[in-house]
């Protein structure tokens, strides 16, 4: 097997250094990737910042018309797209086509966003001292930005940061999880073939040891991140002079209560929380159920996993949990379920593992201070867990150092507006489950869950600085 190259602008590059990809699934070898190392990324920085001077001065219809092409494009090797995020990442395959018409979306609103007009008029007369005057605040492009991507979906969160920058005529050097850099290197391919300005952005397979030498580089203006807790927190720290947005994790949670049509959601509770092997930072975790009704809506609950939850090969279109991504994260979040029960906690499923796969699991009783509780499983296991009042069903969901997005189940108004003022997270979702998400909304969170918003306007305004332009219109 040759081993792939990667984009350093529109070049393909093949270096000495290689970094395997397995299959998640059966193990079997994905392909050899090319890596870059500190010659090929200072030629990737340089590019970024010698091309910026172009990207900047395109015209939006220029950026948009790409954008579309580019969304077309993703159409047309749909099938491409979606046998690599089987092959290197294990993703079921009806999840996989859901990610590529997502994916498409993301351009296809990148390419909308282009053309709205970015500036407005600022009211001088409003105070004494702008008598006379007339102001203009516009958005223009930074320059250089990091963008970093994990690995649970490789197509799509690379998307929501190319898709803004090229919107914004901003530059990338893109770096892309090494367990899964097939889907991005493609889109690499994509964008050559769409005629996007060489140099815009350059897809790099890379060690973390380069990130810190490139956000010491002035050039660098931003660094946008999605990924673990751990590493997103210190890059912050490295990132001394640059903007930057952290989507770096959460363990959501639900809030169920009685007169919601609680039956019904039960099913979409069981996908949220089971699909892709809860490999998702939105993946339900918690779920917090009014004493009332909490016997009923866990057998409800439990049939529905029984039911949806179906675990096996991700070519199958049955599949919803695939494999995890590594062993090791598979035997972590074992160790932390058979914890849990060592501490009085109990399995209302089996603790069934096949291969690298997890089949779902549910737990109850379990004390809010194990790590299946208070930390990001990012596996297949839910925790179900009653409560009083509603307050006390909000406090639990805030009992948690992430704040992403939370699910709330009810059809009382005054419940609505009560959870949305209380719950301390980036996203109130009502009577739908907190791993919902589309392209043009905001998305990212507060604590450990990191700050700044994706979503592809959100992403945009990140990737942009507001500039005033004043004018005395006395002339003295």
């Amino acid at each position: 097997m040759k081993p792939r190259p990667f984009l350093l602008g529109d070049h393909s590059v093949r270096t000495e250094e290689t970094a395997a990809v397995h299959n998640p699934y059966d193990g079997a070898l994905v392909a050899e990737v090319c890596m870059a190392g500190a010659k090929e990324i200072g030629e990737a920085l340089d590019l970024a910042a010698c091309t910026f001077e172009e990207a900047r001065q395109t015209e939006p219809v220029e950026r948009s018309r790409l954008l579309r092409r580019i969304a077309d494009a993703i159409g047309q090797r749909a099938d491409e797209f979606v046998e690599l995020l089987i092959a290197e990442a294990g993703k079921p395959v009806s999840l996989a086509r859901i990610e590529v018409q997502r994916a498409q979306s993301t351009f296809e609103l990148a390419a909308a966003e282009a053309l709205r007009p970015n500036g407005h008029p600022i009211e001088m007369g409003a105070t004494p001292a702008g008598a006379g005057h007339s102001g203009l605040a516009r958005r223009f492009p930074l320059g250089v930005i990091l963008g970093i991507t994990p690995f649970n979906f490789p197509l799509n969160l690379v998307a929501h940061k190319v898709a803004p920058c090229l919107a914004t005529g901003n530059t990338m050097i893109l770096k892309p999880a090494m367990k899964t850099p097939l889907c991005a290197l493609l889109l690499g391919e994509v964008l050559a073939e769409c005629e996007a300005p060489a140099g815009q952005v350059s897809f790099l397979p890379f060690g973390h040891q380069h990130v810190g030498p490139l956000l010491r580089d002035p050039r660098v203006k931003m660094l946008s991140f999605t990924g673990g807790v751990e590493v997103g927190w210190k890059l912050k720290s490295e990132a001394v002079k640059q903007k930057i947005t952290l989507e770096l994790g959460g363990n959501a949670a639900c809030v169920v209560e009685p007169d919601s049509d609680w039956r019904r959601h039960a099913a979409k509770m069981a996908v949220g929380a089971f699909a892709y092997a809860g490999q998702s930072c939105i993946s339900v975790q918690r779920i917090f159920v009014h004493e009332s009704i909490y016997g009923e809506f866990r057998e409800a609950f439990l049939t529905q996993v029984r039911e949806k939850a179906v675990a096996g090969d991700p070519r199958d279109t049955k599949t919803l949990v695939g494999p995890m991504i590594t062993k090791a994260a598979l035997d972590n979040v074992v160790a932390w379920v058979k914890d849990a029960v060592s501490r009085g906690a109990k399995l209302l499923t089996p603790l069934k593992v096949d291969g690298q796969i997890l089949h779902p699991v549910v737990l109850e009783n379990v004390p809010r201070d194990t790590a299946i509780a208070c930390e990001e499983a990012f596996a297949p296991v839910v925790v179900l867990e009653s409560y009083q009042t509603f307050a006390d069903g909000l406090a639990a969901v805030n009992d948690s150092k992430f704040g992403l997005q939370a699910g709330v189940f009810t059809g009382d108004l005054a419940k609505v507006y009560q959870a949305y003022d209380a719950l301390e997270v980036g996203g109130v979702l009502i009577n739908q489950v907190p791993t919902f998400r589309t392209e043009n909304m905001p998305y990212g969170g507060v604590k450990d869950s990191g700050f700044g918003r994706e979503g592809v306007p959100y992403a945009m305004e990140d990737m942009t600085e507001i500039k005033s332009l004043i004018i005395n219109e006395r002339g003295v």
